[in-house]
């Protein structure tokens, strides 16, 4: 998915009400709120793509990891756990020495780690979405915040995540990562009310 030319030249509408978290001006910004942030994801491999993209959030802002996923996807293939548990030392090398990406050694080995484990799970027979959603009972947590700041940056759920998760050997999954994912993925629906995608989140169960 090449999120940046998807995105409509003209697209923004500064008068729609959105997150307050979301600049009315930048229009990838507003893009991906409106058409992506909060809906509900159920594809197990879409799901790590997505854990993965959060991971390498950590100590940087989300706006940053929005302009480089394009690359970062094309640089991991898509993040797809059947290719990346086999990078070697080369393929750490190619990322490394790709501008366009997060380089960062520990960020790149988690990545492959991880998608070691997530192999690991689905040779167990658990699948990866099952195991996710289970944390918040298999459908979408109902918030209703008046502002996005009243919600909370983690939560029971996320805590609950992130232990089993580092059990399991799971790296960048701490209990604030994981709640931003969690709202991403639509697991939680922390649009605010005033926003015109809260009603829009609300109890969608969709792939």
């Amino acid at each position: 998915m090449n999120i940046q030319t998807q995105v409509p030249q003209d697209y923004g509408h500064p008068d729609v009400p959105r997150c307050g978290w979301v600049p009315p001006d930048d229009r990838l910004y507003c893009y991906y709120h409106d058409t992506e942030w909060g809906r509900p994801i159920r594809d197990p491999k879409a799901l790590f793509s997505k854990l993965i993209q959060d991971g390498q959030q950590a100590g940087l802002s989300w706006i940053t990891i929005l302009r480089k996923r394009d690359n970062l996807l094309k640089a991991y293939d898509g993040f797809d756990p059947d290719i990346v548990a086999k990078y070697g030392p080369a393929d750490v090398l190619r990322l490394l020495d790709n501008p366009g990406i997060i380089r960062s050694k520990l960020k790149v080995n988690a990545a492959i780690t991880n998608a070691q484990i997530y192999l690991d799970m689905r040779n167990e027979g658990i699948d990866f979405s099952d195991y996710l959603w289970d944390f918040v009972g298999g459908a979408p947590i109902q918030n209703a915040w008046k502002k996005f700041k009243d919600a909370p940056v983690q939560s029971p759920e996320s805590e609950a995540m992130s232990k089993d998760l580092k059990k399991r050997g799971f790296k960048f999954v701490g209990p604030v990562i994981l709640y931003a994912f969690m709202q991403a993925v639509g697991m939680i629906n922390d649009h605010s009310t005033d926003c015109h995608a809260y009603e829009a989140c609300r109890d969608k169960r969709v792939v």
